[in-house]
């Protein structure tokens, strides 16, 4: 083959890898969306007090919105075109109307750490650690309209399924609060293990399991009526805890086991194990349950797992420090907040492999997607 031969075939091989990162590209976009219909990731810089706002389809950042310090919680509420979160530094929570970028800020307590909705997105309920209180938002009209006291540092707040309770785990006194959702009035406090750091609530809301911060423990509470059932050794410190769609497993991510445990919700044992890594730190998982993704803040990557056959499929590199992801709505591509590398890694699923990376702001450390 002669020299000609060979530059001939090093410009095919480039175009054919052109070509291949733009369908590469063009897959990991929805693939039809009506004029006038947005598609944007928000993610919350806590580093620098902003969030930014992430047109899906052409994967670039289109605007920087100032929220207040240390923003964090972000959430895309279910039914309307907002987009809500707290400012921890400045005690309110602040809502951006997505199709113009204005915000509203709520005054509320001191130090909201933590938000979450009502099932249907009426209320929305804010944990505030300054004050050993949590709020309660009309999500319509924008007032607080109830408060409850709880326990001390409330950092997590979560509304259950069926809109009866609302929990709040208290990460100083180990405990947590279990409220009545209408009213904040409280029904029970429930010990749990040291330093509550992670809460999830079954889809039956017969059931929730919480993580320790500090011990390898998983707390399992009954709910109706609210009392501790069991403690099980997960074997490690929990960084996140992620629920199957269907309730039938809790997967525990810990950086002292270097991977997942599952443990299965029915009989409230450890069921597996597999090792994704140095220090996994957030995740998500499919609607239909069968693939976990989690971010390895210390590898600088998202690892995927089968979660039938219990095995890792494969890991896409993203930055620094990956420590929170969120799916697309097609659930096509995967989206990680890195904040030691101040930017939104765009991951195709399959592979999984990164498709591009999207400047932010300081310290990204929360993600949600809203369809506008």
């Amino acid at each position: 083959m002669n020299w000609r031969s060979h530059i001939r075939l090093l410009l095919a091989l480039v175009v054919l890898a052109g070509a291949a990162t733009c369908e590469v590209v063009r897959e990991s976009r929805p693939t039809i969306l009506r004029p006038g219909v947005h598609l944007y990731a928000y993610v919350a810089n806590a580093g620098d007090g902003t969030v930014t706002a992430v047109n899906l389809v052409t994967l670039s950042a289109v605007q920087t919105i100032p929220v207040g310090p240390l923003p964090a919680s972000i959430h895309a509420h279910p039914t309307r075109k907002e987009i809500w979160g707290v400012s921890t530094g400045g005690g309110y929570v602040w809502v951006i109307e997505a199709p113009t970028g204005h915000v509203i800020r709520i005054p509320v307590c001191s130090e909201p750490d933590s938000l979450n909705f009502s099932p249907h997105g009426r209320l929305a309920y804010v944990a505030c650690a300054g004050s050993d209180s949590v709020v309660a938002i009309d999500c319509a009209t924008r007032q607080v309209v109830a408060s409850g006291r709880v326990g001390r540092r409330p950092t997590i707040v979560r509304a259950s399924p069926n809109g009866k309770w609302v929990l709040v785990a208290n990460r100083e006194d180990s405990t947590i609060s279990v409220l009545d959702a209408a009213t904040l009035n409280s029904i029970a406090t429930v010990p749990v293990g040291p330093q509550p750091d992670a809460l999830v609530i079954l889809p039956d809301s017969s059931k929730a399991f919480v993580g320790s911060a500090t011990t390898d423990l998983v707390s399992v509470l009954r709910l109706s009526p609210p009392e501790l059932l069991t403690r099980i050794e997960a074997g490690g410190r929990t960084n996140a805890l992620l629920l199957k769609p269907d309730g039938g497993e809790v997967y525990v991510l810990s950086p002292d086991t270097h991977g997942l445990t599952v443990i299965n919700t029915w009989t409230n044992d450890v069921d597996d194990y597999v090792e994704l890594g140095s220090d996994p730190a957030s995740g998500v998982v499919t609607r239909n349950g069968s693939l976990l993704y989690a971010c390895d803040r210390s590898a600088g990557r998202v690892v995927a797992v089968n979660l039938a056959y219990r095995e890792v499929l494969g890991s896409a590199p993203t930055g620094q420090r990956p420590v929170a992801c969120a799916l697309g709505l097609d659930e096509r591509m995967l989206l990680a907040a890195d904040a030691g590398s101040n930017d939104l890694a765009v991951i195709a699923r399959e592979g999984p492999h990164l498709v591009t990376l999207v400047p932010v702001g300081k310290r990204p450390d929360s993600v949600a997607v809203k369809l506008f």
